[in-house]
């Protein structure tokens, strides 16, 4: 069965987000289902079709496990065929739901993030169907890693 590509863009609140919002032109003709941590957002960018999960970190593990677990249930109510993050921590729960789930995926790390991967960026790398980065020279530094240019 052919399914009309439905994208889950998912971002952490901030420059994360930032560079999601910046990245919707290539979502066009898709449908789309945007997650992020705040609520706001929803009415702030004008986005009817919008989720929410709670934030979450590394240095807060039950509330992380929390996180995977409704991200978890959100793949699979929303059946995207792909999800694309910029990240945080959130957006690498979902993606790796979404990888669980038999989605295609795309981890975008952040463009903060000049001379090294963030935390979950570099963990993306063992998930992701496309791990890219923002900065060229990274590529040398983590095999895998692809360039393709900067969300600007």
């Amino acid at each position: 069965m052919d399914r009309k590509r439905k994208i889950m863009a998912v971002a952490s609140e901030g420059g994360h987000w930032i560079q999601l919002m910046r990245l919707r032109p290539a979502f066009e003709g898709a449908s789309v289902v945007y997650v992020s941590t705040n609520p706001g957002l929803a009415s702030a960018f004008n986005l009817d079709n919008f989720r929410c999960l709670p934030d979450a970190n590394l240095d807060k593990k039950l509330k992380l496990m929390w996180v995977l677990l409704k991200a978890f249930f959100l793949v699979l109510k929303e059946r995207p065929t792909h999800i694309i993050t910029t990240g945080a921590a959130p957006g690498f729960a979902v993606l790796l739901c979404g990888k669980l789930l038999g989605v295609k995926t795309i981890w975008v790390d952040s463009i903060a993030n000049a001379d090294e991967l963030s935390g979950a960026g570099s963990k993306a790398g063992k998930v992701a169907d496309h791990w890219l980065t923002q900065w060229e020279h990274l590529t040398e530094k983590y095999p895998g890693l692809e360039y393709k240019g900067r969300v600007i």
